[in-house]
């Protein structure tokens, strides 16, 4: 029976082959093809609501939404400049993972571990739509939307126990939409201090592993787990809120913020220098910090003392302690002509403790280099208390209450009075104005009014639409919970006639500044068609 069996299945077999040969062969020769038909071409207006569903992941973000723009010219020059920013790209990846590869050789017995081919390929990322955001702070927010489906070429060799282990990188995807910010915009290239991204959501990462030449995605289950794995670290680091910041240019470019209140007593001098023909001398002093614009400060002149006592205050404002000093000048004053000097002195804000009032005891000089041999003469000394007050921390609260998109409302307390009280610092920021145009001529400039004094902004000539950037800080005593500030637009010609004009105005109403701690708005003026102001206000307490 088994032969027989063998027998027949061996000439079935061979018959089936012969007469499916002569069946294939008449319907090759004799059949006539079908026609082929053109596809259908229909408008989208036309498609059903699944069809459409299925069509709109494909669709750029341009098409979809109206808010994203088309970038098909930085996706030409990212076509462009790929392989230069490969090579660039590559050496970063080289020069920061070896470092990271150096601390495992000689752990788990590997000898070395370094590249073997590193390459991004030749396909450069595509941006499907860019969104940029306009608002109220000094930053730059752009969303863009890119895929890249690559083809990279990255092969990393491992040592072990002798042993020369392959690991490649193969066949990868990125599709991610971050939110990268520009911020501070700051006037040196490339015009902003540093790069804060974050991911809008959690990003689609494809990718192929090989080990020793196979594929070690392949395995059941480790290719879904390896998946979520990177999705969960990555939004762990990166989805938004979090963020990472990428510094481009030093923190001395950037706008310091005031930090504290530097209080200062001149207490008296003691053998200064006899300028005036009588031979005594009319001292005073002048007093600032280094590195700020604002002017200095200066006690009363004693008339002809050698050794005149002041016993006056005053409060500065720091910005930077680290870095910033108190600068002394003493003076001779003089009715007619140049006012001598006396000599001067510095006292960095570094030595202070913070919250402890000390004492100086200062030997005068003439300049500030210690190889001048003028600096050796005895010209007297000046003594002074100083105090450093660093602003309370829990400011740091209010100013993410209002950051450009929203803010408190008016007469809705966030703190009760009682912790509102106390000294602080109000700082008025005027970064420009728009559409604001007078009926003779257009050279705007700022007027801050704040309880009887006015601090003032630099002239724009022939500008609808200035930009100034300059702030201006008060020192109270007391919060100014029921004080309005007042902000007037005004222009300036040369003209005899109509020399002055006004273009408007605002009051805002500190309370608002107060409970919110920052405000960040365009303010429409008052008396103006369309004029807007923008203005940053914030309150410190020290």
């Amino acid at each position: 029976m088994g032969i027989l069996s063998t027998f027949f299945g061996i000439v079935g077999f061979g018959i089936g082959s012969l007469v499916g040969l002569l069946v294939g062969f008449y319907l090759f020769i004799y059949s006539e093809p079908g026609e082929v038909k053109d596809p259908v071409i229909r408008p989208l207006l036309e498609l059903d609501s699944s069809t459409l569903q299925g069509l709109l992941p494909e669709i750029p973000m341009w098409v979809k939404f109206s808010d994203f723009e088309r970038v098909d010219w930085l996706n030409k020059f990212l076509f462009d400049i790929w392989p230069y920013l490969d090579k660039a790209l590559c050496c970063t990846i080289r020069n920061t993972a070896e470092p990271i590869f150096a601390e495992y050789i000689g752990k788990y017995r590997i000898e070395a571990i370094e590249f073997d081919k590193l390459s991004l390929g030749s396909l450069p990322p595509i941006i499907y739509g860019l969104k940029v955001y306009e608002t109220n702070e000094n930053e730059l927010i752009i969303e863009p939307a890119f895929r890249w489906a690559g083809n990279p070429n990255m092969v990393v060799v491992l040592k072990l126990l002798s042993l020369r282990i392959t690991v490649q990188l193969v066949d990868l995807q990125v599709f991610a939409a971050p939110r990268v910010t520009l911020k501070p915009l700051v006037p040196t290239f490339p015009c902003f201090a540093s790069i804060v991204v974050s991911l809008l959501e959690k990003p689609h990462v494809d990718f192929g592993i090989k080990i020793l030449g196979g594929d070690v995605m392949a395995i059941p289950g480790l290719y879904r787990f390896v998946q979520e794995t990177i999705k969960k670290q990555v939004a762990s680091l990166y989805l938004w809120p979090q963020t990472l910041e990428i510094p481009v240019l030093d923190a001395s470019m950037v706008a310091k913020k005031p930090v504290g209140i530097l209080h200062v007593k001149v207490v008296r001098a003691l053998k200064l220098l006899k300028m005036d023909i009588l031979g005594s001398s009319d001292p005073y002093v002048k007093l600032n910090l280094t590195e700020d614009k604002l002017p200095a400060k200066q006690t009363t002149v004693k008339m002809n003392k050698l050794n005149p006592e002041w016993n006056e205050k005053f409060r500065l404002i720091v910005k930077d302690p680290e870095t910033q000093a108190l600068e002394l000048q003493l003076y001779d004053w003089d009715k007619v002509g140049r006012h001598d000097k006396l000599g001067m002195q510095l006292v960095p804000l570094k030595v202070l403790t913070p919250g402890a009032t000390k004492e100086f005891v200062l030997d005068l000089v003439k300049n500030t280099n210690i190889n001048d041999p003028q600096n050796k003469k005895r010209r007297g000394q000046v003594i002074v208390e100083v105090a450093f007050v660093p602003f309370k921390s829990e400011s740091s609260k209010h100013n993410g209450t209002s950051n450009g998109y929203g803010k408190s409302e008016s007469g809705k307390s966030l703190e009760s009075d009682e912790s509102l009280s106390g000294a602080g610092v109000l700082s008025i920021l005027i970064q420009g104005a728009e559409d604001v145009e007078g009926e003779h001529h257009s050279n705007p400039y700022a007027l801050v009014c704040f309880r009887g004094e006015v601090k003032k902004t630099k002239m724009i000539r022939k500008s609808r639409n200035p930009l100034w950037n300059e702030d201006f800080q008060f020192m109270l005593d007391e919060p100014p919970l029921h004080d309005k500030i007042r902000i007037e637009l005004k222009s300036k010609s040369r003209a005899l006639i109509r020399a002055k004009e006004s273009l408007g105005y605002v009051e805002i109403n500190l309370a608002d500044v107060v409970h919110n701690g920052r405000i960040n708005e365009k303010f429409h003026l008052i008396d103006s068609h369309n004029g807007r102001i923008h203005a940053e206000l914030s309150w410190t307490k020290a």
